[in-house]
């Protein structure tokens, strides 16, 4: 049994003499309440017909105080301690302040207005605020405090019963399973997973030994396909697997989770910060579910997960609801039809971030690089990654490339057009260049190519050049020629093109019969004839000398 000490016996019995309540003295000494209403029981009964609290008070500002210290003697008495007679003969005891007393709170005179100002749910600080303002209140908050305290406890906090129409609503939130053997060889607590449908109180219930954005989606689908079907909104607390910033107005969410809902046709409807009785059923739920867990142990997370499936069947769901007096499966049975249908294929789950484009025009992801193109270099973009694929959008949420995933770290996912000049890749597109030439410069170009190989790009990318200056016609007749000569080289070519060019460009002759610079006709026939007489003469003169 618990004395207490003579020194705060004797300051119990100091504060009692001066009127001060019995919770303050508890306060000021820190000693149980019991205790000191113990010792002014006592000292009642010592000295009955005591005053009130008011006259102790008085009494005690006109009287020295007295301390009694076991043996009966006043220690500051007036009258001496050898007990001479006189005025000490005629003194009497100090009067005790009564224990079991009806003590009204200053507070009683602004009951009412202090009532309204709960309802409205004010704190004690503004109420008494308000009281020192406006009603000129004299006392201390602590009066206040205990006096609204007390109003809070008589009048209890309403809640409202939640009805929705089947297939409606449900309700999701994780709680604690029954200890399982970890793979570390110790006995965890996994995550609960539970969603309840709210009409129906029908539950879903899973443990699983981590919890991501991933998790939380696919729990939710393994959840839908179970019932069968999608309710249209689902009530879920501000847990970071499904809001990602917490908001009255417009929460954020999760964007793995916001894109599986979406898929669902489901719209989310996340609680109020600190309010989780807004999901009360998926609450009562987990507590329902973990008075059935208590006192068990599982040997793995496959064992827990059966004996809930096994629970749900043979008595969760077939139990009488403690509110509805009804089955739940009957009432699930009713339910289901409203549910709305399950999207043919099943949510793809990925993991969303941001990249940075470099100067190739690429991205990494895992080690792998992937092209982000059209999006500009050291531009901002949103990568999803899948189990195959991943997705590239831009930060307004326009898809801009979709590759599969690289086999292995350090590769470099492109398209044919995403790539920039690079000689070890630049063969096959001069030559498809080239085709578009002709049949012949195709032939010749290949030729050469084999000839010569990765040197040959300057001779074959000068070829495919030359249609910017000739027709491919001529382009086409000289490379023929040049396979058939086995002149195969670029000045070859380009001096045969120009050849056929300066032929193209000089103007054909055309013969005229009179012109200034020409002599008539007549001047050349008296020209010859003329010679010929001549001739003649001296053929003759010749013969008569013979």
């Amino acid at each position: 049994m618990n004395v207490l000490k003579p020194h705060l016996r004797m300051s119990v019995e100091t504060l009692l003499a001066r009127g001060v309540g019995l919770r303050e003295i508890a306060r000021r000494l820190d000693i149980d309440r019991g205790t000191v209403r113990r010792i002014a029981a006592t000292l009642e009964a010592k000295t009955p017909g005591v005053a009130t609290d008011g006259q102790a008070v008085a009494d005690s500002k006109s009287r020295p105080l007295a301390t009694d210290f076991g043996d009966g003697v006043a220690a500051n008495a007036p009258t001496p301690a050898t007990g001479c007679e006189g005025a000490g003969a005629e003194q009497t005891g100090p009067g005790w302040p009564p224990t079991s007393r009806a003590s009204m709170s200053a507070c009683e005179p602004h009951r009412e207005w202090i009532e309204d100002q709960v309802r409205l749910g004010r704190n004690a600080m503004s109420i008494y605020r308000e009281l020192v303002d406006r009603h000129s209140f004299g006392n201390h908050y602590n009066s206040v405090k205990r006096f609204v305290g007390g109003l809070k406890q008589a009048d209890p906090e309403r809640f409202d019963v939640l009805e929705f129409p089947p297939g409606e609503e449900a309700q999701v939130d994780y709680g604690q399973g029954a200890p399982t053997l970890a793979p570390n060889g110790k006995y965890k607590k996994p995550y609960l997973f539970v969603m309840t449908l709210k009409y129906s109180g029908k539950s879903f219930r899973k443990v699983t030994w981590k919890t991501s954005q991933g998790i939380w989606a696919q729990l939710h689908e393994e959840a839908f396909r179970s019932f069968g079907g999608c309710v249209s909104y689902v009530v879920l607390d501000n847990l970071k697997e499904g809001v990602i910033k917490p908001d009255l107005y417009e929460p954020g969410l999760n964007p793995v989770y916001a894109a599986f809902l979406a898929h669902y046709n489901v719209i989310a409807d996340p609680c109020r910060v600190r309010d989780p009785n807004r999901k009360g059923t998926v609450e009562n739920a987990i507590q329902h579910t973990q008075g059935e867990l208590k006192g068990r142990r599982f040997e793995s997370i496959d064992d827990q997960n059966g004996h809930l499936q096994h629970w749900e069947d043979r008595w969760a769901s077939t139990r009488i609801h403690g509110r509805k007096k009804r089955q739940v499966m009957e009432m699930f049975l009713e339910e289901k039809p409203h549910l709305k249908p399950l999207p043919v294929d099943a949510f793809r789950l990925f993991t969303q971030g941001f990249r940075t484009v470099d100067d190739a025009g690429l991205v990494q992801v895992d080690g792998a690089y992937y092209s982000a193109l059209p999006a500009n270099p050291h531009s901002r973009v949103m990568v999803r990654v899948f189990d195959a694929d991943i997705e590239i959008f831009s930060l307004m949420g326009a898809l801009l490339r979709r590759h599969g995933k690289a086999a292995r770290k350090g590769a470099f996912v492109m398209a044919r057009g995403d790539r920039l000049f690079n000689p070890s890749r630049e063969t096959t597109r001069i030559l498809n260049k080239i085709d578009e030439i002709g049949p012949e410069t195709a032939a010749l170009a290949q030729a050469i190519f084999a000839r010569d190989g990765r040197a040959a790009h300057r001779t074959i990318y000068g070829l495919s050049n030359l249609a910017r200056t000739y027709p491919c016609a001529d382009i086409e007749a000289v490379c023929k020629e040049a396979l058939a000569d086995g002149t195969a080289s670029y000045s070859a070519i380009r001096q045969g093109l120009e050849r056929r060019a300066a032929r193209a460009s000089t103007p054909p002759l055309s013969l005229r019969q009179s012109d200034p610079q020409i002599r008539p006709i007549t001047d050349y026939q008296a020209f010859w004839d003329a010679h010929t007489l001549n001739k003649d003469e001296d053929s003759s003169n010749d013969h008569v000398i013979h």
